[in-house]
């Protein structure tokens, strides 16, 4: 099946699986952000025969001896997938079970923001492509939301894939294209902060991401570890207060360093379609919400986080640094709310939820000689506009109402 015949396929079941979508009143704060209430994702069950365990008690969670490629062709594929959609988010960790008013008992469990699965050799650059934009599909994306082409990492790059849907994560060309920022990476340097590390992925773009799939191919002979922080558990450690002056606020999310590389080392920026009808354009820049709901778990994160922010609506120069570096702040000082994994074997998975997990990647052993290079291999799915919903809650506060059987998502 050609290319274009595959996205067809692939627009027809992402238009089934968003049914569950039902369009709700404006949020009269933010005009141009729109709410979406979801009808209640529900577990079908087919994953409980695949053991799994919390990584940590906030966020994470590894599945043992799962083969990602059999779910993609097994008889019930499409309960895998929607399952492992959910999972990712909602995995397992003290079930307990309560009634939703018109609707049948369910078992609710904790979301957990970031799955790992190891030695993927089956896995191949189309079935990772497939997979991750089939967990976007079966949790509701939107249709014309496809696979990101990102603007500097495709396939006009020395060590690119020859596709554009799939980004080549290098530590060799990352040197190469990004020569300024590892500059101070390097045998014998004494860099002393790495929190500028800290990302959610692509969040430049007017429809950013809802999953990443990243696969190393290539590991050092040690370090390179990669670090997730939840979102969630960020808001909920910001006073009520406060919490409720950042849910008013949008920023401008952009990444004017890809134009500048592009322009160093003389190519352009993929302008056309991105993935989505509105990720087109050399200005990589969008208006987001400070904090996000999820549209899965009808749960708050703080979604201005990171590299791609770059000022806060409404407040000065001074004062929007202060959040967003005080935002990062609260990351790297609470390491209980972070996750990290050792990339142990050629193949080895990792998928999360962008729309509420930060990750950074650990360049330790570009400090010493004789290390080695990483590489690997990524797919981004693209999801909804980013949006917040006045009535979702904080991640604890929606677990406390489940406990005292309250309703799945906000009503």
């Amino acid at each position: 099946m050609d290319q274009q015949a595959t996205k067809a396929v692939s627009i027809e079941r992402g238009a089934k699986a968003a049914t569950g979508l039902v369009s709700t009143a404006e949020h009269t704060e933010l005009p141009k952000l729109f709410t979406n209430h979801r009808d209640p994702l529900k577990l079908s069950g087919a994953l409980d025969k695949f053991e799994s365990f919390d990584v940590t008690p906030v966020i994470g969670r590894e599945f043992v001896n799962v083969d990602l490629a059999y779910l993609l062709r097994a008889p019930n594929s499409d309960e895998l997938i929607r399952d492992l959609a959910i999972t990712s988010m909602f995995a397992p960790r003290r079930p307990w079970t309560f009634h939703v008013p018109g609707d049948a008992n369910i078992t609710t469990v904790s979301r957990r923001g970031v799955a790992f699965f190891r030695k993927q050799d089956n896995l191949t650059d189309n079935l990772q492509k497939e997979l991750v934009q089939r967990l976007g599909e079966q949790s509701g994306k939107p249709a014309t939301s496809q696979l990101h082409i990102h603007p500097v990492n495709n396939a006009a790059r020395e060590h690119g894939s020859k596709d554009d849907e799939i980004s080549v994560v290098s530590s060799q060309q990352a040197k190469k294209l990004f020569s300024g920022r590892y500059a101070s990476f390097g045998f014998g340097t004494k860099r002393q902060s790495l929190k500028d590390q800290w990302h959610s992925d692509i969040t430049f773009e007017p429809i950013p991401s809802d999953y990443t799939l990243l696969r190393l191919t290539q590991l050092p002979k040690t370090g390179g570890d990669t670090l997730w922080a939840s979102g969630y558990e960020l808001y909920d450690r910001i006073s009520p207060t406060l919490q409720h002056f950042l849910d008013t606020l949008t920023a401008n999310y952009a990444q004017p360093q890809f134009n500048q590389t592009a322009r160093e080392n003389n190519f352009s920026i993929y302008s056309a379609e991105r993935g989505a009808p509105e990720n087109v354009g050399e200005a990589l820049e969008a208006v987001h919400p400070v904090i996000r709901t999820n549209p899965v778990t009808g749960w708050k994160s703080v979604f201005a986080v990171g590299q791609h922010v770059e000022r806060i609506h409404g407040l000065s120069e001074t004062e929007s640094r202060h959040f967003l570096d005080w935002f990062t702040n609260l990351i790297v000082e609470n390491h209980d709310l972070q996750v990290r994994l050792k990339w142990r074997n050629v193949n080895d998975v990792a998928i999360w939820d962008n729309r509420s997990v930060y990750h950074a990647a650990t360049p330790d052993y570009a400090f010493e000689e004789g290390l080695g290079e990483r590489s690997g291999v990524r797919a981004v799915s693209l999801g909804e506009k980013p949006y917040f919903d006045p009535q979702s809650t904080g991640r604890r506060e929606g677990l406390e109402k489940e406990k005292q059987g309250g309703a799945f998502c906000p009503p």
